[in-house]
């Protein structure tokens, strides 16, 4: 079942079932499963109950990879790409929506059970006390989906809080927009900017060396943007390559005084990390400029200066010909347009299926040289 997994991931047949129809027809696929056909059911619950399984080979593939080109980790770009999550988008609802419902929901309950009430006493009558546990299906249903409803507000406003407390802000002033929202089929997906505009998903993360494209690093999280993921992103790529990286490439999304700062203190003396962080969007053509800088110039205005030069301009420039291709291979080449799993966990041990298949893949380009 893993041979089948991580063939069809490697080939582009994602789903259970398209991995079914390939058992009867592909050569490749029967010999892998040495003549079984697995019913689409199974595969697709060995891959959930397995994922995580599936994730720690991200680290074995990696390594066997790094040994077998004799790479170092020098210049490492960084970036994260949104990726749809399996969330139907009319099973959402904004905290302000919620609201109006919960409130028409409660006089619903209300009603009927003002119209079972007024039911049991004509039936008592001429039939006799009833045994009265029993709950109409109209009933039911509001007080399941009032149910929900509830449980859905407490966790946008514990969101808020936890906004609100990493902002260093009061919990007075943790309150929830009522255009913030939930989604029913995969609550810790969020409304972020993709590519294609506005899509509910997660940000997917990924480091890439340039000898091989390797992806020496990756990982998913719920944030719309990359402020907060060059940090962990960093521990990360040492923990899951076992090498520390010398210099890290970024676009702007991953600028502030506290990551240029972090990168500038990570590890012992003569081991920090060089960072080449866009401060903004990258204008060409323009003359460096000379001079010292200013007094109380911060990190972010002396990295603008540094890649204002023409040796920082290079380097910088190489980023978006290592990182981005990789996930142009993952999403266009091999066609994957969303997650299949839900729930942030799965759609981790999901991602990372998806970069130690594109790690086999580079892998295999080499040795074919």
């Amino acid at each position: 079942m893993t041979k089948l997994l991580v063939y069809g991931y490697c080939t582009g047949v994602f789903s259970s079932r398209r991995i079914q129809k390939r058992l009867r027809e592909d050569i490749p696929f029967k010999v892998l499963a040495a003549g079984n056909q697995p019913d689409f059911r199974t595969i697709s619950e060995f891959r959930k109950i397995h994922i995580e399984t599936l994730e720690n080979l991200f680290e074995q593939v990696l390594a066997m990879a790094l040994e077998c080109g004799s790479i170092k980790l020098g210049r490492v770009s960084l970036d994260g790409t949104k990726l749809k999550a399996n969330a139907s988008r009319h099973k959402a609802m904004s905290y302000g929506r919620m609201k109006e419902k919960q409130q028409q929901l409660k006089e619903e309950v209300k009603q009927l059970l003002e119209q079972a009430e007024a039911a049991d006493e004509a039936e008592d009558r001429p039939y006799g006390s009833q045994r009265g546990d029993e709950l109409p299906e109209e009933l039911r249903r509001r007080e399941t989906r009032l149910a929900k409803i509830k449980e859905a507000k407490k966790v946008i406003e514990q969101r808020a809080r936890d906004k609100a407390a990493a902002e260093g802000k009061s919990a007075a002033e943790a309150k929830p927009e009522d255009k913030d929202q939930y989604n029913f089929t995969d609550p810790e997906s969020r409304i972020m900017k993709g590519a294609d505009g506005m899509v509910r998903g997660y940000n997917a993360q990924a480091a890439v060396e340039p000898a091989l494209l390797l992806i020496v690093g990756q990982s998913v999280t719920e944030a719309a943007n990359d402020k907060q993921q060059l940090k962990p992103m960093v521990e990360l790529i040492e923990q899951q390559s076992g090498q520390r990286p010398k210099t890290i490439l970024a676009d702007n999304g991953y600028c502030s005084e506290e990551n240029l700062e972090h990168l500038e203190s990570a590890g012992e003396p003569g081991r920090q990390i060089e960072g080449f962080i866009a401060t903004g969007k990258q204008k060409h053509r323009l003359p460096a400029k000379r001079g010292p800088l200013p007094k109380g110039a911060t990190r972010v205005d002396r990295m603008k200066r540094k890649l204002q030069t023409k040796a920082g301009k290079a380097v910088y420039a190489a980023r978006k010909c290592v990182v981005e291709p990789v996930f142009g291979q993952i999403k266009q080449a091999r066609g994957f347009p969303q997650f299949l799993l839900r729930g942030k966990q799965k759609v981790k041990g999901e991602w990372a299926l998806l970069c130690l298949t594109h790690n086999i893949l580079r892998l295999h380009a080499a040795m074919q040289c």
